[in-house]
């Protein structure tokens, strides 16, 4: 497989902003996609693979809550009634297929300083992820609750409240939040297993893991 241009990342990308050249990083992966067979990147991703005709078919997989299907030998995704999804999903979805090991995941949740390679875009990550969800939701523990409740979050035992998403198939995410005081404010940090990067490049993560904070905020919002 040829080794595409890493994964663009930008301390000031917002979820829906695509990163510059998408096109052509797009192009240069669905290019390394189309070499491998499909039952083999269906088996890596926890995808499911269906022919449609000889040569063609469809993956089908969830990204957050929604299901997507994947064109093969295209690598198009889009929603079940047909609509692509916006460009920077494509890429991340495509980076998901082309980085996807299968290795197992660990169990073992890391900061997103902690995974290979985050280290020096933490400070940058924390601000679009955490910081946003503490602007939120303040100390307002029961608000943050209720947003990933809402999103259907399954509790964890962390912190002051923890809800674990599974974005992808094979990339589940930790949101944590620490209820502060009139003396402290609220924290929150966002957790990856240890594997994360078997799956996504560090800044697929990033991605990743603001798309998920932005749904928090927005179903804290109604």
């Amino acid at each position: 497989m040829s080794n595409p241009k890493p994964f663009p990342f930008n301390r000031n990308l917002q979820p829906r902003q695509s990163p510059p050249g998408l096109a052509d990083r797009a192009g240069e992966l669905r290019a390394a996609l189309q070499q491998l067979p499909a039952e083999l990147l269906a088996a890596r991703t926890g995808s499911v693979f269906s022919h449609t005709t000889p040569g063609r078919g469809e993956f089908r997989l969830s990204l957050f809550d929604s299901v997507i299907l994947g064109s093969f030998p295209n690598f198009i995704f889009t929603t079940l009634a047909g609509e692509e999804l916006p460009s920077i999903k494509q890429l991340m979805l495509l980076y998901y297929f082309h980085t996807a090991s299968g290795v197992s995941l660990t169990e073992k949740w890391v900061s997103f300083a902690d995974l290979p390679g985050g280290r020096m875009y933490s400070q940058a990550y924390q601000g679009y992820t955490g910081d946003e969800l503490v602007k939120q939701f303040g100390l307002s523990l029961e608000k943050f609750q209720a947003a990933c409740q809402k999103l259907g979050g399954a509790p964890a035992p962390m912190a002051d409240a923890a809800y674990s998403f599974q974005c992808l198939p094979r990339v589940p995410v930790l949101v944590t939040y620490w209820q502060g005081d009139e003396d402290f404010s609220s924290t929150s940090k966002t957790l990856f297993d240890a594997s994360a990067t078997e799956y996504l490049p560090i800044d697929g993560c990033a991605i990743l893991g603001s798309m998920l904070a932005g749904k928090i905020i927005r179903a804290g919002n109604t």
